[in-house]
């Protein structure tokens, strides 16, 4: 028996014959077996065997999670524990060994100046020369020789039955990766006002923390990496996908979801188990972290063709949104309804069809603006910034892009933080973010993660799959 539940970006249509969700946004036109499927997984029962046709597609798609069942799959004592250390406190290692409880730890002195001392319980592998954390993790791999193996940085904090909570995954032959939820690890009292205030900001908006929702792991979606901060990782797919790139020194991670992605596995983002991680205690030393996070684009873009775009949407929703930008707002609306029109025929014959045309297409279309409006202060703000200086409308388009997201995005958490330093760290966090983005364009001489990305939808159809279940159309306007 298998149990599953929805996506919350999951809805289905009047007569429940039609399932719209995930990420990009698709539709699923359901035969009357494929709705009665639905209906047992909304009402939380498990499926006996012979839903695979149908559920495989919906879990791919973003649409459908598996729910694992505890107590399943491997155990501890099948998990190697691998460590990469840099000046590494010795005493915080071995309690992160203690509270896995792994077969086996193994920490990788990345050549650190001082020595990693010996610790009870725990191999040392100390490396030659500093090459970076991918390298580390990748000289930890080669040690291993247990079916699993997990990776936890060495500045996190994890609870007992971190582990335990995420080994449940890999009952599913087809999962290589499964990845807690990272969140800000608190400071500790008496810390410098800085570090209070970056910790209160990343536990809003963190760059490690992909938000509560579960889900597969891909690019160009929802959930498109996930930090190796905390991993765990079927050992046998990570060998034969050649494991990290010890030539990369950021990226790495996001690099090796996307590897395994495109050879057929599964990975995994598991938000009810968390892990903490520490925030970087200085504001040079955070405005270092984001300009790097940026630099890896480029590389990433060149590995991975299409997957690293600053802006991923619908060439309609773009030009509506262009038009009014340039003065043309009547003109951006018709193209706006007549790309829901287009939209509405190219759905199927159900009776809401006109209001499910609206209510996609409305959201696409708003999606888009926030994906422009982003991009504009984080990716493309150098060139936004230059045209605001000669262009008295490229300066209202610029104070819009930035003031309308800001704004949006306070509102939603404006009990914790004040809206002006709010403000101020998104704008030094995306500043940050871009100039590393721009700088790892002129090193490789590539605008590979600067170009966007702009599809055509709505998509055709698919073919009637075989199992009469349901086939899918792609309908989003952009990536959600």
């Amino acid at each position: 028996m298998s149990r599953f539940e929805l996506d919350p970006s999951a809805r289905l249509n009047s007569d429940r014959r039609v399932l719209i969700g995930g990420s990009p946004v698709s539709l699923f036109r359901l035969s009357a077996r494929g709705s009665a499927i639905i209906d047992r997984i909304r009402s939380g029962e498990s499926l006996a065997p012979g839903h695979a046709a149908l559920t495989d597609r919906l879990v791919a798609a973003g649409v459908l999670h598996p729910v694992y069942e505890p107590g399943h799959g491997p155990t501890a004592s099948d998990v190697t524990l691998v460590i990469p250390a840099y000046g590494a406190d010795a005493r915080r290692v071995q309690g992160l060994a203690q509270r896995t409880g792994a077969a086996r730890t193994i920490v990788v002195d990345d050549a650190s100046p001082v020595r990693f001392p010996e610790v009870p319980g725990i191999e040392v592998l100390r490396l030659g020369t500093n090459r970076g954390p991918g390298a580390a993790r990748q000289a930890g791999l080669e040690m291993v020789t247990t079916p699993f193996i997990a990776f936890l940085d060495a500045d996190t904090e994890v609870d007992g039955g971190w582990l335990d909570a995420l080994l449940p995954c890999f009952a599913a032959e087809s999962v290589a990766l499964a990845a807690p939820r990272v969140r800000p690890r608190p400071t500790e009292p008496g810390a410098p006002a800085i570090a209070v205030l970056l910790a209160r900001f990343e536990a809003l908006r963190g760059p490690l923390d992909l938000g509560p929702v579960r889900g597969r792991i891909r690019a160009a979606t929802r959930i498109s990496y996930v930090p190796a901060a905390a991993l765990v990782c079927r050992t046998a797919a990570l060998r034969e996908c050649d494991g990290f790139d010890p030539g990369m020194r950021l990226g790495e991670d996001v690099d090796l979801v996307w590897r395994l992605d495109d050879a057929g596995w599964m990975c995994r983002y598991e938000s009810a188990t968390e892990v903490r991680h520490d925030v970087r205690p200085t504001l040079g030393a955070w405005l270092r972290q984001r300009s790097g996070y940026g630099s890896s684009a480029t590389d990433l873009a060149l590995r991975h063709p299409g997957s690293v775009s600053p802006v991923q949407v619908s060439v309609w929703s773009a030009v509506s949104w262009v038009l009014p930008a340039i003065g043309l707002p009547a003109l951006g609306a018709v193209v706006a309804a007549g790309s829901t029109a287009a939209l509405a025929q190219k759905l199927p014959a159900i009776p809401d069809r006109a209001a499910q045309a609206v209510r996609l297409a409305g959201l696409g279309h708003l999606h888009a603006g926030r994906i422009l409006a982003t991009a504009l202060m984080r990716s493309w703000w150098p060139v936004a910034l230059a045209g605001a200086l000669i262009s008295r409308r490229m300066r209202k388009v610029l104070l819009v892009s930035v003031a309308v997201p800001t704004l949006l995005e306070w509102w939603k958490v404006r009990r914790s933080l004040d809206p002006v330093r709010f403000a101020a760290l998104r704008l030094l966090d995306d500043g940050a973010y871009g100039f590393g983005l721009w700088r790892g364009a002129w090193r490789r001489r590539s605008a590979a993660a600067l170009l966007p990305d702009l599809t055509n939808w709505p998509g055709r159809a698919a073919r009637q799959g075989s199992n009469g279940t349901g086939n899918a159309t792609p309908v989003g306007g952009a990536q959600q």
